[in-house]
């Protein structure tokens, strides 16, 4: 393993152990719709198949590189940054459900770890996980319900608002306050780089406001558009093995 990474791992070890406790209940979460949506519609594939597991292995790699490729964004201080990782999860997510899409952003945030690290003690790479899955996780249980384009719509543009004011809230309650705790740094020094940007930025709270909540916005409205156009054309492709399966029982 990197050594840095696991000297964070070290250093930091209560917040893993909280990650890895908040990682547990999203699985969890996710687990227990699949299965009620699964048995409201008769369906009794199971939710992890070998093609599914390999699947998601790609879509994982996928985000992970998409992960590496960070972009600034002029409302917002320098630590804040736009990716386009959550596409490939809500694409898996759409085509293989729930569970899928919450293993798709736990392999990608622990390859994106293995590849590069931390230089957040965590909390960036938490903040990147959780909030992802506050976005594909009600994408992916409304879609499951019935899966159509316009479903597809609503689904994302819950999805997004959802995520924009969960990640609003999580970041003034939570992440501020762990990222300011474990580097040892005032919450007004991070509010600081937040008012060189912007100058409506003077609380944590105008921070998240004016910063966080439209970078959520812009990346869930974003990642829902590029989905919705190139998911119908890949939705065959990915779906081949299921038909294929069905139609061998359905002789049998």
């Amino acid at each position: 393993m990197n050594n840095g990474l696991w000297t964070s791992v070290k250093d930091n070890v209560v917040f893993v152990l909280v990650s890895v406790g908040v990682a547990a209940a999203l699985f969890l979460i996710a687990y227990l719709a699949e299965k009620l949506i699964q048995k409201k519609n008769g369906d009794t594939e199971r939710i992890l198949t070998t093609r599914k597991i390999a699947m998601i292995g790609v879509f994982s790699a996928i985000s992970a590189v998409l992960m590496l490729f960070e972009f600034p964004v002029p409302f917002a201080p320098s630590f804040y940054e736009l990716d386009f990782s959550e596409i490939p999860a809500l694409i898996g997510t759409f085509a293989f459900g729930p569970v899928a899409g919450v293993m798709i952003e736990f392999c990608k945030i622990l390859l994106k770890l293995l590849m590069k690290g931390t230089g957040t003690a965590f909390v960036g790479d938490l903040a990147n996980f959780v909030i992802g899955c506050s976005f594909i996780l009600p994408a992916s249980i409304i879609y499951m319900f019935k899966k159509t384009k316009t479903n597809a719509i609503i689904a994302s543009i819950v999805g997004t608002l959802i995520m924009s004011v969960f990640g609003t809230a999580f970041n003034a309650v939570y992440l501020l306050p762990a990222f300011a705790a474990l580097y040892g740094m005032p919450l007004d020094t991070i509010v600081s780089m937040g008012t060189a940007v912007n100058g409506s930025i003077t609380s944590v709270t105008t921070l998240v406001l004016f910063a966080v909540a439209p970078l959520n916005l812009l990346k869930g409205g974003s990642v829902s558009l590029i989905t919705v156009v190139v998911y119908k054309k890949l939705s065959p492709i990915l779906k081949e093995g299921s038909i294929r399966k069905r139609s061998v029982e359905t002789v049998k």
